[in-house]
């Protein structure tokens, strides 16, 4: 699949916003700074399609961009510290709100520090796709910050961790790229199941 012009759409705060996909949708979620607006620039081959920031929790709302043969949705990022205990659970209704209407999801690409075991929240998010049934891929994001014989090791411990195989991780680098190919495959089956 080769992704050109790709764009934002729009974005959503409450469920009356949300977009009915009429193809296929992707979201990405994650912890606050997992990597979630560089992997969309990765993916759609530019610098500032999503903004990032090296301030934690600047998505705060459903952000929708399109990319031709799918769509994709920014989730705000959870378990940030240093915003309200309101605002917490204003992100965690619109996350809950989001996730309701699953048949409109195709897939989840759940961001995770490479460098870190993952946190009661991420455990927590798998569990809740699990559940619901929600099919999901963990993106180990920032590999770039380790050698590839430590790579290889923590994505073994990412994957323990979350009870997952080691093919339901995938190592990636939004400042080289490293682990693009492995991410663009995935959405290629997503998209042929979809179909």
């Amino acid at each position: 699949m080769r992704i050109d012009g790709a764009k934002f759409v729009t974005s959503a705060a409450a469920p009356a916003q949300f977009l009915r996909p009429e193809k296929p949708m992707i979201a990405v979620c994650g912890k606050s700074n997992s990597g979630k607006s560089t992997l969309i620039n990765l993916l759609a081959n530019r610098k500032n399609l999503a903004k990032t920031s090296a301030a934690p929790g600047r998505t705060r709302l459903v952000n929708y961009f399109d990319f031709g043969s799918f769509l994709l949705a920014d989730l705000p990022g959870y378990g940030y510290a240093a915003v309200s205990k309101a605002e917490k659970e204003k992100w965690g209704r619109v996350l809950d709100q989001f996730f309701a209407r699953k048949e409109d999801i195709a897939h989840v690409f759940l961001l995770s520090d490479i460098r870190r075991d993952p946190s009661e929240d991420d455990m927590q998010m798998v569990s809740f796709l699990n559940y619901h049934i929600i099919p999901f891929t963990v993106v180990a994001t920032k590999s770039d910050k380790l050698s590839r014989m430590k790579q290889k090791e923590r994505l073994r411990a990412v994957a323990s961790a979350y009870g997952l195989g080691e093919g339901n991780v995938l190592a990636v680098s939004g400042l080289t790229g490293a682990g693009k190919e492995g991410i663009i495959a995935k959405i290629d089956s997503v998209l042929a199941v979809s179909r």
